[in-house]
């Protein structure tokens, strides 16, 4: 889920729009449909977690493992890795397509070209 906000975000932000405006539409572009799965996955195992009867000793803490974990999973994807982002990207927009690149230099070729890269265009 992280990583669909992140991608999302970038997505906006190559297309010209600002950082916190990017943050908050993919944030909310994911909102719904993180919280669709989390109730879904929640409420699947709250059987498991509630049960009762011959095995429930091992199984209870199986389905309190699942739903504490999908419940910080999501806060952290809902509000912790938008604030990341919006921390930790830079300020201007992401890399740009490889055919909207200034030439490399001479120097930054032939070191790539020892490291074993390729350096064809």
């Amino acid at each position: 889920n992280g990583i669909l906000i992140v991608e999302f975000a970038n997505q906006q932000r190559a297309a010209g729009m600002p950082l916190a405006a990017a943050v908050e539409s993919a944030a909310a572009a994911r909102f719904r449909p993180i919280l669709m799965t989390t109730f879904s996955t929640v409420l699947g195992t709250l059987p498991i977690a509630l049960a009762l009867g011959a095995g429930a000793q091992s199984r209870v803490p199986l389905g309190l493992a699942v739903i504490g974990g999908m419940l910080l999973g999501s806060v952290l994807s809902l509000y912790v890795v938008p604030g990341a982002y919006r921390v930790l990207a830079p300020a201007d927009a992401p890399d740009r397509p490889a055919d909207q690149r200034p030439a490399a230099s001479e120097d930054n070729r032939a070191r790539r070209a020892a490291d074993g890269y390729s350096t064809a265009r």
